[in-house]
């Protein structure tokens, strides 16, 4: 015989109890929490998007009114209230103003077709697991860092690469970021996810950031400005010093380009040299009325509350994470920006 949910084989197996008068905790054989277990709410997590409350009682009776909040009653289901934000403004003032800067991924994305609280609320839960098992440190665009991975086909069954952040992106366990260097006359990129098993270590040797928020216009810059030795030492920054900002700009080779960089209002690069016509055609593309469109900007972010609400889960392993962030501060040198 096997379970009822998870179709594990048990030989105290007894049929699951079916109450109308409570919650329905787990399955009498004591699976709930199985990883098997875990992955079929998973899946229903996905089906719970375009699937109706019935039919999701009828799909896993027992697993539905724990996972979804639904309650049966006199055999109607009855739905929870949608989630509230917290308004008390003492959680609101404890969440410290660089929180959405240091922990982006732990923020979900702002599009709410591709919200799902439960899904985000378990990823959490294995981010931080993660974290204590491999620190994470503090970067930004514009870091030069190393990462370690293993590889089975590498002499020693890892690979080590050395290259400064371009981009990064997503939230939960889907955060990467793009690490580039100019390896023998030629660029090098990688794609790395923050919370891959594969990942070994991840080191920031010069911590930084930049006047733009991504720096893929260094595909068509000059090389000397993606060149980083591989046997690069980590340069210590002074602890309680903020974050410096360098502010370098790039020499862009001629045209022709991956992107219209003179659409991109970019800040990190040197005069382009272009004739008029580019320039001219590039206002027609110019928005300047998006910055005050408030709406856009609150699609595009998280509410403060929920930020808080947030913070107040993860708060339990915060000192943890900033005592990590911290030690890893003391080990670099607070660079000479030429």
């Amino acid at each position: 015989m096997s379970c009822y949910y998870t179709g594990l084989a048990r030989s105290d197996l007894k049929p699951p109890v079916a109450s109308r008068s409570r919650r329905i905790k787990r399955c009498r054989c004591k699976c709930y929490g199985h990883p098997k277990t875990v992955m079929v709410m998973a899946v229903v997590a996905a089906a719970a998007l375009r699937s109706s409350s019935t039919r999701l009682s009828r799909l896993l009776p027992g697993v539905c009114g724990e996972a979804w909040g639904h309650q049966a009653r006199r055999g109607a289901v009855l739905r929870v209230l949608p989630f509230i934000p917290t308004q008390d403004p003492d959680v609101i003032k404890k969440m410290p103003e660089d929180f959405r800067a240091v922990y982006p991924e732990f923020l979900p994305g702002p599009k709410p077709e591709y919200r799902n609280r439960l899904r985000e609320k378990l990823e959490r839960q294995d981010m931080l697991a993660r974290r204590s098992v491999m620190p994470i440190p503090e970067f930004y665009v514009g870091s030069i860092m190393a990462v370690t991975v293993a590889d089975p086909n590498a002499s020693g069954k890892n690979n080590r690469f050395v290259g400064i952040c371009i981009q990064r992106g997503d939230a939960g366990l889907r955060a990467w970021f793009i690490l580039r260097n100019v390896v023998d006359h030629q660029g090098v990129e990688i794609k790395y996810e923050m919370y891959s098993p594969l990942l070994q270590s991840i080191e920031v040797l010069r911590l930084e950031k930049r006047l733009d928020d991504e720096l893929l216009y260094l595909r068509d810059a000059l090389p000397i400005y993606s060149t980083f030795p591989l046997d690069m030492e980590p340069e210590v920054m002074q602890e309680g010093a903020p974050v410096p900002v360098n502010p370098i700009k790039v020499q862009l080779k001629p045209r022709p380009w991956h992107e219209r960089w003179e659409r991109k209002n970019l800040q990190g690069v040197m005069d382009l040299g272009l004739p008029e016509r580019f320039y001219k055609k590039a206002k027609l593309h110019e928005k300047p009325w998006e910055k005050y469109d408030l709406m856009k900007e609150y699609r595009a972010t998280i509410p403060e509350e929920e930020q808080a609400d947030i913070f107040r889960e993860i708060s339990p392993h915060y000192p943890l994470m900033e005592s990590t962030r911290r030690r890893g501060k003391r080990k670099r040198v607070l660079p000479s920006i030429s």
